[in-house]
């Protein structure tokens, strides 16, 4: 078949590895400018110097066996690493928390920058409507993409899958990134729910980064949600001082400061792992379906993949 996937995240990408290996053709479509999803990693230039966030998921967890064998390679490919700070079975990507999906990105055909405004089916397949164009037709659609997201599109096609994604609402996260010019006098590298602070690292303490004393400050859900609409720089200023409340002397000056507002952020999941509607040959995977982890996010992308190839095989 020739399948589009609408989302390059974790989850599209490890949809589209089950299909390519079943010997299916796969499209990605993906609004981002560069592989990440919520793994994204910002860079900035700061006088002459580039540097990088994660200020998306701050590591990922490897517990599932098949997730293993596939985080082992990556660490043999130099694209990941654990990190003991955020405990025994945690991980990140190297040199930046993007670098395995990257990886992944790298055997697809991936169409970064594309926002996709419709979905649409007729007789000879699924069309990919984007702002100036239109793709297709496919023979299978699959949604990867956060949960409000997917039920808007998958309302039109699948009311059932659209009540699911519409069950498993998302909290929002403003994350905080930071810059300094020198260390924090912050003994540990991660602070974790302390007052309005949902996690809080230092980045450049990541194994593989050369970033000097970045951190990334990450709002707790409740009070996200509640300055939800509240502007980027007066967000920055308070999850600033949050991180410097813990600080134990004299504080280096700010080399660089800004938020960003993640909408979709932690999902509770709703333990269904993935959707196939064989007679429309449409699906839908991600952590929404899951839990709200990375490796849950890979998890729902390989099992949806792997029940359209057995689906395939069976036809």
């Amino acid at each position: 078949m020739d399948v589009v996937i609408l989302g390059a995240g974790i989850a599209g990408l490890a949809c589209a590895d089950q299909l390519l290996a079943a010997g299916h053709r796969v499209t990605l479509f993906d609004k981002g400018r560069g592989p990440g999803g919520r793994m994204s990693t910002r860079r900035v230039e700061v006088d002459g110097e580039t540097l990088h966030f994660d200020h998306g998921a701050q590591y990922f967890t490897v517990r599932d066996e098949r997730f293993r064998r596939l985080v082992q390679d990556w660490q043999a490919q130099g694209v990941a690493s654990p990190w003991d700070e955020a405990g025994p079975d945690a991980w990140v990507g190297t040199p930046t928390m993007n670098a395995p999906v990257r990886h992944m990105a790298s055997a697809h055909q991936v169409h970064f920058g594309h926002h996709v405004v419709g979905l649409t089916r007729n007789a000879q397949g699924w069309h990919v409507r984007l702002q100036a164009q239109q793709h297709g037709p496919f023979d299978a659609a699959i949604i990867a993409l956060p949960a409000e997201q997917a039920a808007a599109i998958l309302g039109t096609h699948d009311l059932m899958m659209a009540a699911d994604a519409m069950a498993a609402r998302s909290q929002p996260c403003w994350t905080a990134m930071i810059a300094f010019e020198d260390r924090v006098p912050i003994a540990a590298d991660s602070i974790r729910q302390r007052g309005i602070i949902g996690w809080a690292a230092r980045d450049g303490a990541k194994p593989g980064r050369h970033d000097g004393e970045t951190w990334v400050v990450q709002g707790h859900g409740s009070w996200s949600t509640q300055h939800l609409e509240d502007s980027a720089d007066a967000v920055a200023q308070a999850l600033l001082g949050a991180l410097l409340a813990h600080a134990d002397g004299a504080v280096p000056a700010v080399r660089y400061l800004a938020a960003h507002r993640w909408r979709f952020a932690m999902t509770p999941g709703i333990d269904k792992g993935a959707l196939w509607n064989g007679s429309l040959r449409l699906g839908a995977c991600g952590d929404w379906l899951q839990g709200p982890r990375v490796e849950l996010a890979w998890l729902s992308g390989h099992r949806l993949g792997t029940m359209i190839g057995s689906a395939a095989a069976a036809a």
